[in-house]
């Protein structure tokens, strides 16, 4: 859990355009007040936030890729018109990576849509899939991760797509062509 704290505090100090307090900061990444004040401590010491407001955006983006964790819990299909079936959903989710990429900047061919769900839906999302697909590698990806990385997402013709922040994330652990298409996005920043 560590590891989802630091991310959800990053997440948040990035989507803000003010200085929250510590308490408004804590309440936003849904972690303790403690916990805040810790990792500020450590940011602090690199030179990456001043108090609760970021000193250089790309640095702490810089620093959330270097700490982000690889996914672990996620399922694949194949499905044809996938952004018909999310926007058709009712459930909760948030699209990354090259379809939230190309939505945005038009940078990458959109191969595979990566969608982050929350986990008590997992099942329910399994069920729309496989009556929509095949279950199977292709080219969507439904992925369970800490709720808390659609945090600041938005809607954008139809579909929820996640935050700038989290979507340059992605991208980055996505490697090859994805990390060029968000060191694009990172300036945007």
């Amino acid at each position: 859990m560590r590891g989802d704290k630091r991310e959800r505090i990053l997440r948040v100090l990035l989507n803000s355009n003010e200085a929250l307090s510590k308490n408004e900061l804590s309440k936003r990444a849904e972690c303790s007040r403690q916990w805040v004040i810790l990792f500020l401590k450590e940011l602090k010491k690199i030179n990456l936030v001043n108090k609760t407001a970021p000193i250089n955006r790309e640095k702490i983006m810089q620093y959330w890729i270097s700490i982000s964790k690889k996914l672990k819990k996620y399922r694949e299909y194949m499905v044809k018109g996938p952004l018909d079936v999310l926007k058709k959903s009712k459930l909760d989710y948030a699209l990354t990576t090259y379809h939230a990429e190309n939505i945005i900047q038009h940078y990458l061919f959109p191969s595979r849509a990566d969608v982050y769900i929350k986990e008590s839906d997992f099942d329910k999302w399994h069920l729309i899939m496989t009556k929509n697909g095949l279950y199977g590698k292709g080219n969507v990806r439904v992925i369970v991760a800490d709720e808390h990385v659609m945090y600041g997402k938005r809607i954008i013709n139809g579909l929820s797509i996640v935050s700038l922040p989290q979507l340059i994330v992605d991208l980055s652990n996505e490697g090859g062509p994805c990390t060029e298409a968000a060191e694009m996005l990172l300036k945007e920043l």
